[in-house]
Parts: structure tokens; sequence; C-alpha cells
């Protein structure tokens, strides 16, 4: 439970930099440079007026010095990050796979609001993230064993790491294979773009982390719930639905995430 607790801290000070992330890497910006400041008025934000959610609570959800109101987002990514490495911790104990599951869980909640946003995919979550992924592969086993068992049939015995490096690789390339080829033929049809590739991209990653059948579980749960609660706002909102935009990433992150807790 100790380890659980060290791992909230954490992850709060890494839901922090995530709201860095989500605000800067759609708009091209560097997350180093310069230091953390307010949109509205541009001051330098002072560390005590950083602080994970402490912050957030005593500024009353405004800037110290312009008092513009600071986005409800940004206490949530720091919640949803601690909680994400408390309960994987917590349940994997304070081994490499809580860290493969942690670092998974942080990329899902950045891309979450960044399409929600400002509807793009950073290629440094995506296909950075599907790196990381395959590379954790060589050292944590994945649950996955479809690979495993086509080499079976095919009178080949994969073992070890060369086992989890192939299920993440198949993870990675054969739904993103699916979603960009279901992509393509919607604009065919349409003559219209359905689909950003930044999900197809976004597929890689889930792969890479949960293998296929993780991947094929997220892209179902994440496509029934974007028709159902997509189409229900649309409705709700009067927006027409030749031209709104569906967040599709908000849906398959949120999905992915459910895939990670829930699934073995």
């Amino acid at each position: 439970m100790t380890e659980a607790f060290l791992a909230f801290l954490f992850g709060l000070l890494i839901g922090s930099f995530l709201n860095v992330c989500i605000y800067r890497w759609p708009r091209d910006l560097s997350v180093v440079r310069p230091r953390s400041h307010c949109p509205a008025c541009g001051q330098t934000i002072a560390w005590y007026d950083n602080i994970p959610l402490l912050s957030y609570a005593l500024l009353a959800a405004r800037c110290r010095h312009c008092r513009a109101r600071i986005p409800v987002r940004y206490p949530i990514v720091e919640l949803l990050t601690g909680l994400a490495f408390f309960y994987f911790v917590l349940t994997r104990g304070p081994a490499l796979a809580a860290v493969k599951m942690c670092v998974f869980a942080a990329a899902l909640i950045a891309l979450l609001f960044c399409d929600l946003e400002e509807r793009i995919l950073p290629d440094e979550l995506t296909l950075g993230g599907a790196v990381a992924g395959l590379a954790f592969a060589v050292f944590v086993p994945m649950s996955d064993s479809t690979v495993h068992d086509l080499a079976w049939f095919a009178g080949v015995n994969l073992t070890g790491r060369a086992d989890w490096l192939a299920e993440s690789a198949l993870g990675a390339i054969l739904p993103a294979a699916i979603l960009w080829a279901g992509g393509w033929l919607y604009e065919k049809v349409r003559h219209r773009e359905g689909l950003g590739f930044g999900d197809v991209k976004f597929m890689a990653l889930v792969g890479a982390f949960l293998g296929l059948n993780g991947a094929l579980f997220t892209l179902m749960l994440g496509s029934l719930a974007g028709s159902v609660l997509g189409y229900a706002y649309i409705l709700v909102a009067r927006k027409d639905p030749k031209t709104f935009e569906l967040p599709f990433g908000t849906f398959l992150s949120a999905a992915a995430l459910a895939a990670a807790v829930f699934r073995p």
C-alpha cells in the first residue's frame, strides 16, 4: 500500500506535466521552454502555484496575476493520472509491469484530452508510445497468446522474449491496418474524410501495449461508445452530423483505459 500511495503522488506530478503536453504539443510548442505560464497574461507560474490539485483549490481556479479562470481539465488530468498510477502499482506491485501500465495510462490520458480539446493526437504520444510499448514487450510478458497459437499451428515454437515482442508487434500492426482500411473505405463511399490518420497511429500504440485482443476490444468498445454517445451529443447540441468532427480518439482513449483496467 505504501508503494501505491507513493505512486499516486508521483502520478499527480506526471499529471501536471501531462497538462503542459496537452496544451503545447497540439500547438507545436516545446514542453521544455519556456517555463509554465498563464496563457492569458503570460506571467510565469511560481512553483507554489503549480502544486498538483492543491494550488488549483487555493487559487480558486483563477490565475494569481490576471484572475483568468484555470480550466477544470488541469486537476482532472492530475487526479486521473494519480489514481491510475495508484491502481496499477497496487494491483501489479512495484514491478516493471506496473511501470509499463503507468506509462500507457499517462499517454492515454494525455491523448484523451488532446483530442477532446483540439481534435489532434500528437505523434509524440501515439508513435512514441507505440515504440515504448514494443520496448516494454522485450522485458514484460504479454497476456495475449495469438501469435504463440498461430506459430504453434505453423509448427514454430515461439517462447520468451521473441513471443512477447511478436505479440506486441502484431497488436500494433493489425488493428491499425483494420482502422486504416475502414477509413479508406468510408472516404471512397462518402467522398470525404471520416477518420484521421492519428486514430490509426493511436491503435498502434494500444496494440503495442495490450496485444491484438486488447486492441480489438478497445476498437470495438470505442466505436460503440463513439457511435452512441457521439450521436446523442449531436442530437442534444443540435450539431450538423455532416460537418461535426467527432473526437473519436477521446472515445478510443477511454476504451483503452477500460481495457487496461478490467481485462487481465
